[in-house]
């Protein structure tokens, strides 16, 4: 851990809904967890058969879209990034850049604890470039490398 890396404990639901704007139903994660500021941290996504998506991604057999689960890494680094930049950053729209490497390689179905592991890779300016890992139960469901960019509107 960097020296002035600040670890902190777990940000709730509505403190994420104070940091970024997404809503239900595209609010992806519902806490955050072993934040590191300007490093790391692990967004928890309860995944429920309520969810929308579920009622065609597969009606007979469940599973949460790839794009929606690289969504839920987006959102875990956005949430990292506003921590790490303070207050004045809540509400700042956090745009995704691109995604590269993104493998998917277990489905994540209904009752699933998706784990999304982000970890910054660098930042240079209002650019940061991300790692992702998505797991359940301590295993590899998909990956990616993605950039984003805040925004000052």
């Amino acid at each position: 851990m960097d020296d002035h890396a600040e670890r902190a404990g777990d940000i709730d639901i509505n403190a994420i809904m104070r940091m970024i704007p997404h809503r239900y139903p595209f609010l992806m994660i519902d806490r955050v967890a072993d934040v590191v500021d300007n490093e790391s941290a692990v967004g928890i996504k309860n995944v429920s058969i309520a969810e929308p998506h579920f009622q065609g991604h597969f009606p007979s057999k469940p599973v949460m879209p790839g794009v929606l689960i690289i969504e839920a890494m987006a959102q875990t680094a956005a949430v990292l990034v506003v921590h790490t930049l303070g207050p004045e950053a809540e509400g700042k729209l956090v745009y995704f850049m691109s995604v590269d490497k993104a493998r998917f390689r277990k489905p994540v179905v209904p009752g699933d604890v998706l784990h999304v592991h982000v970890t910054k890779d660098r930042m240079r300016g209002n650019v940061w470039r991300f790692t992702g890992e998505a797991k359940v139960n301590d295993v590899l469901c998909a990956e990616a490398t993605f950039a984003a960019m805040i925004m000052d509107e």
